[in-house]
């Protein structure tokens, strides 16, 4: 006698309503290892952040396979932060310089209020399991979709856009590595200075291709030509 296999019937919403339980919690999980993290510092154990949670470690364990998986999370939970803090400003009608000026403030009050966490990301970012690996490639991969639209608006060529990218991000990091290591500097000052950097860089790029920065300030022309930059 053939046996017959029973086809499966239409979902119940038991595995998606699953699904979302975890993601939920592993959220919750991610934000007591941050709470763990600026309190204790980057050094904090899993003992710590289980702690925090209220959980047990083999709980922990149950959401993240080990402390490097959970790290690459935290690192992806910072990255957002910068994100929302940073691409908002850009986006709005204010003067180009002064969206850049705000967007700096963003970054370093974001690494001011969890340095713990900066730390450790950017301490361990050489290791094989790099915790801001899949942050680093969020933020640097918005920042090139941002400025190939900024300079898109401005009718040149955006073929650099994502190596200017790379670059901001490594400042960024070189940047506030210094600053919450030595701080000798107090945090108006050194957005003062990064956001001073990053805008004559860019004015530099545009006065080459022949373009004022500042005609981001204007609505985005309805077509204009590709200029490339002077070459050597």
């Amino acid at each position: 006698m053939t046996r017959k296999v029973k086809s499966p019937g239409p979902s119940d919403g038991r595995t998606t309503r699953w699904d979302e339980h975890r993601d939920q919690r592993r959220a919750t999980l991610i934000e007591a290892a941050v709470s763990a993290i600026d309190e204790h510092g980057a050094g904090a154990n899993i003992a710590q952040i289980a702690a925090t949670a209220g959980v047990s470690k083999p709980v922990l364990y149950r959401y993240f396979a080990d402390k490097d998986e959970l790290h690459a999370a935290v690192g992806s939970w910072g990255a957002q932060q910068v994100l929302d803090r940073v691409i908002p400003p850009l986006l709005t009608d204010l003067p180009i310089r002064e969206r850049i000026a705000v967007s700096v403030d963003g970054y370093l009050a974001v690494i001011a209020e969890h340095p713990a966490l900066f730390q450790l990301v950017v301490h361990h970012r050489t290791d094989a399991k790099d915790p801001l690996a899949d942050g680093r490639k969020t933020i640097t991969s918005t920042f090139a979709r941002v400025i190939g639209d900024g300079l898109r608006h401005l009718g040149v060529d955006a073929a650099g856009a994502e190596p200017w990218a790379h670059g901001l991000v490594g400042l960024g990091l070189s940047t506030g590595e210094w600053w919450l290591g030595r701080q000798t500097m107090s945090q108006e000052a050194v957005g003062r200075y990064l956001t001073e950097f990053i805008w004559h860089a860019f004015e530099g790029i545009a006065e080459e291709y022949g373009v004022p920065l500042s005609t981001l300030d204007a609505p985005p022309p309805a077509a204009t030509p590709i200029r490339r930059g002077h070459k050597a």
